[in-house]
């Protein structure tokens, strides 16, 4: 992929060691295995990457590894958002510094600002001087960034891009008919890439590349392309996955999938917790299903006792929990 912040990028999750810190070794062997398996661009602290739990100073290291370790390979998208404009305008200059080459930031959480409010918060957050992609992601933060509201932050120096994860196709799809050429459409669901980049989109920041760097790296490229023959193949393979990262919160799922997979250790912060046992057989049948092996599919502890526990419950009649989301 030639342009900036288009393909697929990586919103990597962040390990953290035995004892609840950040694994600074964790987050650049991830950084290197992403970008030794091609993928086009990284995308660190974000709400994949546990953001919430993770104080400014955390942010802002984790930052600084992922850009060190990329050295200039691929570029670093730092998440940078929030529901105070001070304070995400502070945070952006401190990634500035750290290296990053743009921002993604999500739109303000809980305060719901009117249309108006967000140009205006966008606005003193393009100022620092990178490139920002907005996320919209209503499901979680109370607002939709509806599509004249987009067409205005597009108009915004240095507002270059749009995640859109409002899980709406025909808002998406109004996107890409409204916005400017040059402005990036990306997607916020990884199922549904394709159906973006058939009308217009240009690639996803995805979870499920945290897992499968490789083959969504190649789906986004054959997409681009246009051999979305090539492209369904992978995304049929990947979409059990897809579908298991969100049983449960993101990213209890993909981090437990990443410990089966010898690539972390399972731990997170408060409020996450790990996956119920129902959610974990999932996560596994998932992983199998993409074809993606994991450490020690008969012994490793959880996936064991995931199995026990759900082939207790089958055995007592008891039917499956459903999901917390």
């Amino acid at each position: 992929m030639s342009r900036p912040w288009t393909g697929c990028g990586t919103a990597l999750v962040t390990p953290f060691t035995r004892d609840g810190s950040l694994d600074e070794a964790g987050v650049r062997r991830l950084a290197r295995r992403q970008i030794e398996a091609g993928i086009h661009f990284l995308v660190p602290v974000g709400t994949t990457g546990e953001s919430p739990t993770l104080s400014e100073d955390e942010r802002v290291r984790v930052v600084e590894l992922v850009v060190e370790e990329a050295d200039g390979r691929v570029p670093v998208l730092a998440g940078a958002g929030g529901y105070d404009t001070r304070d995400v305008v502070q945070t952006a200059r401190r990634m500035q510094a750290a290296g990053a080459s743009g921002l993604l930031s999500v739109t303000p959480y809980y305060n719901r600002p009117t249309p108006e409010g967000l140009v205006q918060h966008y606005a003193s957050i393009a100022a620092v001087g990178l490139p920002v992609i907005v996320y919209n992601v209503p499901g979680r933060t109370g607002v939709n960034v509806n599509v004249t509201t987009i067409v205005r932050l597009a108009a915004l120096p240095n507002v270059v891009g749009v995640k859109e994860a409002s899980g709406n196709v025909s808002q998406m799809c109004e996107i890409c008919r409204a916005v400017p050429d040059g402005f990036v459409v990306l997607s916020g669901d990884d199922a549904l890439t394709l159906p973006l980049m058939a009308i217009g989109g240009h690639g996803i920041i995805s979870v499920v590349a945290n897992q499968a760097p490789a083959e969504m790296a190649q789906m986004v490229d054959l997409a681009s392309a246009g051999d979305f023959a090539g492209a369904r193949r992978l995304h049929n393979r990947l979409m059990p996955l897809m579908t298991a990262n969100f049983v449960e919160s993101n990213p209890i799922p993909v981090k437990a999938a990443m410990a089966e997979m010898g690539l972390i250790e399972e731990i997170y912060r408060l409020p996450m917790v790990p996956p119920q046992p129902d959610s974990r057989a999932k996560i596994l049948a998932a992983l199998t299903a993409a074809q993606i092996p994991i450490r020690t599919p008969a012994t490793t502890a959880p996936a064991a006792r995931a199995r026990r526990e759900v082939a207790e419950r089958e055995r007592a009649g008891v039917g499956p929990r459903e999901p917390e989301r």
